[in-house]
């Protein structure tokens, strides 16, 4: 009996490898895809501006990378005692506005260098719904003692940072122009890059705070623009982590408790999928023995100072050793620095005892 719906992913003509460079930007599930991938070793640069939900925003800050685009502190709005950025998220936000500038310019220089060398982008998109400022938005600002609109910023914002709803006009990108938008910023990214190769992702978090069916207009909408895309360029690629939770999982037990983002298993089932898609064999290969030190490292002795204890970082230091020696472009030196002291006595296993 076959109790799930079975989808056919098929091999792209390129995948992706241990040594390459890869940056993802959009919603917060490409921030599970990147933080899985780095724990695997690989290269990646993820979301330089913050998470980012919509077409316009994600293509606004690969705009600002390519061409290195430096704030100002007039770039920059005070809300409920913090600077923000509207087109970055609160991450980057702070008391003290000299440091939020420096951070912001810090991670565009980053997003630049790391872009031009990149050879993959992963890009997720999680809304159609994009949020513009008003024009009485300045008048607003004086009421409440803030200052949103500065240095050129009118329009589409990236985060909303908490601020009052008035302030913004909310927007459904129709699928033209999202197509739009994406169109100019790969020809944009081509011609920085040509290399690169750009792998797209709907996200499979659900908006509801749009609505049920108006998340589902968005959603609809970037998958249609994002196929679109696809079948018109080379160098482009989709890997359904929407289909394989609505469609495959399909079930609220896959789901945290907020019935909206998916939960470990869901989140694991996906990359699973997309390692066995996207990852080269060799790859694949180091990525199973990658793992296992990973578990390893997780696990928390309830008394290190026994032997068997000892004898458990002995053995993963070795295994530890063994794939620095297979694969020297990685680097295991966290793994080896953890599985060298026996027991947390400050003795090293590979000095001889």
């Amino acid at each position: 009996m076959n109790l799930m719906l079975n989808i056919n992913i098929p091999k792209p003509d390129a995948q992706i490898s241990h040594g390459q460079k890869i940056l993802s930007v959009g919603s917060c599930f490409t921030e599970h895809i990147g933080n899985a991938l780095k724990d695997l070793k690989f290269s990646v640069l993820q979301n330089p501006n913050g998470i980012l939900f919509d077409p316009a925003s994600v293509c606004a800050s690969l705009t600002s990378y390519i061409t290195n685009d430096q704030y100002s502190e007039a770039d920059l709005f005070e809300l409920n005692e913090l600077w923000h950025s509207w087109k970055h998220h609160s991450r980057f936000s702070g008391m003290d506005k000299a440091a939020v500038i420096q951070r912001i310019n810090s991670s565009q220089t980053q997003a630049h260098r790391f872009l031009q060398e990149a050879d993959w982008l992963i890009i997720t998109l999680g809304s159609s719904f994009s949020y513009r400022l008003t024009k009485e938005t300045s008048k607003l600002s004086e009421s409440s003692k803030a200052s949103p609109v500065g240095g050129g910023l009118e329009g589409a914002v990236a985060n909303c940072h908490r601020a009052p709803a008035q302030w913004f006009q909310k927007h459904l990108l129709s699928i033209d122009e999202t197509v739009a938008s994406l169109d100019n910023a790969i020809h944009k990214l081509f011609r920085f890059n040509p290399a690169l190769r750009i792998l797209f992702t709907i996200s499979p978090v659900r908006h509801i705070r749009d609505g049920v069916m108006e998340n589902n207009r968005s959603k609809a909408r970037l998958l249609e623009a994002v196929h679109h895309l696809v079948n018109k360029f080379d160098k482009l690629y989709y890997f359904p982590s929407y289909e394989l939770v609505i469609d495959v999982l399909r079930d609220y037990r896959f789901y945290s408790e907020d019935m909206v983002h998916p939960n470990y298993l869901a989140t694991e089932f996906v990359l699973e999928h997309f390692t066995n898609t996207f990852i080269t064999e060799e790859s694949g290969a180091a990525i199973k023995e990658i793992k296992k030190l990973n578990i390893a490292r997780k696990h928390k002795a309830s008394h290190p100072q026994t032997e068997a204890h000892q004898r458990f970082l002995q053995s993963h230091y070795e295994k530890a050793n063994v794939l620095q020696t297979q694969y020297p472009q990685l680097d295991f030196s966290e793994e080896l620095e953890y599985f060298s002291q026996l027991g947390g006595t400050g003795v090293n296993v590979s000095d001889p005892l």
